[in-house]
């Protein structure tokens, strides 16, 4: 009976992944629990111990040695309940102890099923964690018994329960993912500086090497792609930009816009803004499919970026510059510091307002405000000019629908 009694808290502990000790803790205070329900007092001191070698019980109340397989049926459902209820417990703290740990970290599940969107995912020894639609890839479906890698986005204790929250959208599972299939990023040699996401779609990572004889991106890319194919496999064929970090802010953006190429760059501090010249040919690539490669592009430099053709470019310079030489006391000179500041438009000067231009360029406070005043002026014009072409090209779309509905 003790030996069992031992084998049974060896099988408990490493079923339920709980410590042995705590096993016996809770097998002691269920004892004390049916002492206590047989003899349907509180008040008698009743202590229960077990031999953690032998497995030998021993139990007394007010210092009088019981036999507590005397105590019948009741006292014994109770000590069952009791015990339950502190495993179950027991077995909840270990399973947030350990996961609160991995939280942050790409783990490998089953899928199980589906419930109302949500995917259950077993991630062993019957844990399982939950991955709610928003945190699944578009479009991807897992059969159950298909391994899924994931992310351990959070753990939380609710309503006597452990949460495991897992997600395949969240930009830190591209960083897991890239750990495992690069070991330059595990091993710290190459590092990840800035990384953003469009789940399903497309994803911008840029990396930087701190060993100058290892390329970040071709290491990241692998020999004839395969790294990164695995990665994109793991995805569902989602895209990755792997681009070359730089401290320099106009290379970065640069960088970050590929794969169209850039003619010029002018980065305006004050606003945090970057207006990037491309030509005719690059534009599209440059704005890419519904805007996501310059949406992106700026989540990954940290800069706001406005995409402009050489006309567009020139167009909005020649503006700012009558604006500014319509003004009395200034001189054209002022544009060329003013475009040396990355202010290239009169809607620029009018958001960066009159305190820079003190600062910054040093001009006379009067002065500035009256700069500031034209260039919103003409900053309102401008958006009134744009917002009634919008209109007329909505009425000319919609007049056509409606004859291409009479015709039909």
């Amino acid at each position: 009976m003790n030996q069992e009694l031992l084998r049974i808290v060896e099988n408990i502990a490493k079923d339920k992944n709980i410590d042995k000790e705590s096993v016996f803790r809770d097998l002691e205070d269920a004892m004390v629990s049916a002492v206590r329900k047989h003899f349907g007092d509180h008040d008698s001191q009743i202590v229960v111990r077990i031999d953690r070698k032998t497995g030998q019980i021993h139990v007394t109340r007010n210092g009088q040695p019981i036999d507590i397989r005397q105590l019948g049926r009741i006292p014994a459902q109770t000590a069952k309940q009791v015990m339950i209820q502190r495993i179950k417990a027991d077995e909840r703290e270990s399973i947030y102890a350990e996961y609160i740990q991995k939280k942050g970290q790409v783990v490998s599940g089953t899928a199980v099923r589906y419930e109302s969107g949500v995917l259950l995912v077993s991630l062993g020894q019957s844990v399982e964690g939950i991955m709610p639609k928003s945190e699944q890839i578009a479009g991807q479906t897992h059969r159950p018994g298909e391994r899924v890698r994931c992310l351990i986005l959070d753990v939380v204790q609710e309503s006597g329960q452990v949460k495991i929250i897992l997600s395949r959208t969240h930009p830190d599972f591209i960083r897991g993912l890239f750990e495992s299939e690069v070991p330059e990023i595990a091993e710290g040699v190459i590092e990840i500086k800035a990384l953003a996401r469009e789940a399903g779609y497309r994803t911008k990572v840029a990396v930087a090497s701190l060993d100058e004889r290892v390329d970040p991106v071709g290491a990241c890319v692998g020999l004839r792609g395969s790294r990164i194919k695995n990665i994109v496999d793991e995805l569902g064929g989602e895209k990755i930009d792997i681009v070359r970090w730089s401290e320099s802010s106009q290379v970065l953006v640069s960088n970050a816009l590929m794969p169209a190429k850039v003619s010029e760059i002018a980065l305006c501090l004050e606003l945090g803004k970057a207006t990037v010249v491309v030509t005719e040919d690059q534009l599209s690539l440059a704005i890419g499919k519904h805007g996501q490669n310059v949406r992106l592009a700026a989540r990954l430099s940290g800069w706001d970026i406005e995409i402009l053709t050489p006309d567009e470019y020139n167009q909005a310079v020649d503006l700012l510059t009558n604006v500014v030489t319509s003004i009395e006391g200034t001189q054209e000179i002022l544009v060329d510091k003013l475009l040396a500041l990355g202010i290239v438009s009169v809607a620029d000067l009018a958001d960066v307002g009159v305190q820079p231009l003190v600062d910054e360029l040093k001009l006379d406070s009067s002065l500035a405000e009256r700069l500031v005043a034209a260039a919103a002026d003409q900053a309102r014009l401008l958006e009134e000019k744009a917002r009634q072409q919008k209109d007329k090209e909505r009425m000319t779309d919609q007049a056509a629908a409606e004859q291409g509905s009479v015709g039909a």
